[in-house]
């Protein structure tokens, strides 16, 4: 990269640069510029942003930073961390040894290779013997092993984020970060809990495991998510009671919390919550497996075993995390049968979106109409109904548990498809806007620099299209939500066939019982009776009833509606002078909600 250019401050406008006349000087102060340089920064997602970042790095370190701009790959993961995400270009400038950490690896680390790396950082070894149930106490002196925690954590987040933002295909490996992120916050965990337990007066007395939840259970972690877990705790020995051992456990639970989300000069790391748990905030910290067995098999209701879905061993007593899994997992792939599950679990969709402010509800990317929750609510509430009798759709991610319906028979693979791209764009979407500036938010950003970077940061041009294709995603998940979850019950008892999904008889009579149908089999039979035949009206209630079927399962009594949908429909069709207008005649009845006469309408 020998030799100097200067280029004129047009020209850097026309190649991307907003403060044209301040980039041309600030690339006049570089100690090498060239024209190869010059069109990496015009590349970044924010040029202006990463050319600044790039001046203050050079200025902290130039031998370093000269050292990665000669090499190809190791330049183009710096630059794209610079241009896309402010906060860790200070991190790196305020930390330039950690510039090695941009440096190309062949492929992502391996949870075992952070964990021992992390272990290292904070003076931790791990015992060969007991794996993770126990770990060199060698922290218990050292104040500063907190702060080299935090400090490795932004290390790791540097480095996945290179390989992230320089990726020209995000989308096809943003599940792959995800992973490597909750691999991060699993190791985070067991170096925290191991400096909590040599903090603790007798911490030897007792046993804790921590189980992960969540995005973090799910292995489809953000840059920035709370994580939620839940603890376990048990006597060390014989010689424990149970009281003390789970008073000194909730010592431990709580001081691994504070420093997980405790501020210092080294900066933090993220929010622990335990909010999950039994009684929630109201309950104790930390539970004996007898009491989490006793709460689960007689108090949970339906959204708590929907939450343990996504429950996996995360750090401490391998013991205990096994033993929770071993008492919830059973109780998790049974609520599908439940009475009212699917009513209950809709309200609480419900619920979520209409707690979401006005002003947010057209920038929500995860909880709003369409966004990433809507993906995950149909991928659990299929895999909880169908799951309890076909073991083959038991997993906790929602792309392996979407692919896995798809492969059984359970979604459209077109659908499969089309919602898998959604979820992985949407998500991108996310992990862009906070890995800017290290904060945890779910908004699409209101400032048009901001779209702009995270629009060129996925290969679009300007904010505008990042926006219209956001919103085009949305709509399309919100339309297939229906679809995947009630169309194939009329595939069920319809001519259709090809390669659209057919569910089995038994398996529609599950989902038509966990949308609180109590008698499924006469429920497929006025299906059967409302959309089979070929005339213009039968096509219409066809196209009509997944909507139908949705609008009556919120109601008091489904089977009632049903049967009274299926009288009124076969008696307005035989009144003289209706018959060929509408699946009912023109005339809509008033007890109609507008979203059926609209879907109604649009399908004539």
């Amino acid at each position: 990269m020998n030799g100097r250019t200067r280029t004129p401050a047009g020209e850097l406008a026309r190649k991307g640069f907003i403060d044209a006349s301040r980039a041309a000087e600030l690339f006049n102060g570089l100690p090498e510029c060239t024209d190869e340089l010059v069109d990496a920064l015009a590349a970044a997602a924010d040029p202006d942003q990463a050319l600044a970042g790039l001046v203050d790095l050079q200025a902290a370190d130039l031998v370093g930073t000269l050292q990665a701009l000669a090499e190809e790959p190791w330049r183009r993961r710096l630059i794209a961390v610079l241009g896309g995400s402010q906060a860790l270009g200070q991190h790196l400038i305020a930390h330039p040894g950690d510039l090695t950490a941009l440096q190309p690896e062949p492929a992502r680390w391996s949870a075992e290779q952070i964990r021992a790396d992390l272990l290292a950082e904070v003076g931790l070894a791990e015992r060969a013997d007991d794996g993770l149930a126990e770990l060199a106490m060698a922290v218990a002196d050292d104040p500063g092993a907190a702060d080299r925690l935090r400090l490795a954590n932004k290390r790791h987040l540097l480095r996945i984020a290179g390989r992230d933002l320089s990726s020209t295909q995000p989308t096809a490996i943003v599940d792959q970060i995800a992973a490597e992120l909750a691999d991060l916050a699993d190791a985070i965990m067991v170096c925290a809990l191991a400096i909590a337990r040599a903090q603790t007066p007798h911490a030897e007395r007792a046993r804790l495991g921590i189980v992960a939840l969540g995005k973090c259970g799910a292995q489809e972690l953000n840059y920035l998510s709370d994580i939620d877990v839940l603890f376990v705790g048990e006597p060390a020995t014989d010689e424990v009671g149970q009281t003390e051992a789970i008073s000194i456990a909730n010592r431990i639970a709580g001081a691994t919390a504070r420093i997980c989300s405790a501020h210092s000069a080294a900066g933090t790391i993220w929010q622990v919550d335990a909010a999950l748990r039994p009684e929630g905030n109201a309950g104790p910290l930390v539970r004996s497996l007898e009491g989490h067995r006793a709460y689960y098999q007689r108090w949970a209701k339906n959204w708590e075993f929907q939450a343990m879905l996504k429950a996996r061993p995360m750090a401490g007593d391998p013991e205990l995390t096994r033993g929770f899994l071993d008492i919830t997992t059973p109780l998790v792939w049974q609520v599908g049968g439940r009475e009212n599950f699917m009513s209950d679990v809709q309200a609480m969709r419900r619920r979520v979106v209409s707690l979401i402010p006005a002003k947010d509800a057209q920038s929500e990317i995860k909880l709003g109409a369409g966004g990433l929750r809507d993906v995950e609510f149909s991928v659990q509430a299929l895999q909880l109904v169908h799951g309890r009798v076909d073991e083959r759709l038991r997993h906790r991610g929602t792309l392996v548990s979407l692919q896995a319906l798809a492969e059984h028979g359970y979604v459209g693979r077109d659908d499969s498809a089309a919602l898998d791209a959604s979820y992985r764009f949407e998500r991108c979407i996310e992990h862009r806007i906070q890995v800017a500036k290290l904060r945890r938010s779910h908004l699409m950003p209101p400032d048009e620099a901001d779209r702009r970077r995270i629009a060129r940061s996925m290969g679009m041009s300007e904010a505008a299209d990042l926006w219209t294709s956001w919103r085009r995603t949305a709509r399309d998940v919100e339309s297939r939500q229906n679809k995947i979850f009630y169309s194939p019950l009329l595939l069920t008892v319809s001519k259709l066939s090809d390669d659209q999904i057919r569910l089995s008889p038994d398996a529609a009579k599950d989902r038509l019982k966990a949308l609180g149908f109590s008698d499924p089999g006469s429920a497929l039979r006025h299906i059967e009776a409302l959309t089979t035949g070929s005339s213009r009206a039968v096509e219409i209630r066809r196209q009509l009833m997944p909507a139908m079927i949705g609008w009556l399962a919120t109601g008091p009594n489904p089977d009632l509606g049903l049967i009274s949908f299926r009288r009124l429909s076969e008696t307005m069709g035989t009144t003289p002078g209706t018959s060929g207008r509408c699946a009912m005649g023109d005339r809509w009845p008033s007890c109609w909600p507008r979203s059926c006469r609209r879907a109604a309408t649009t399908s004539r």
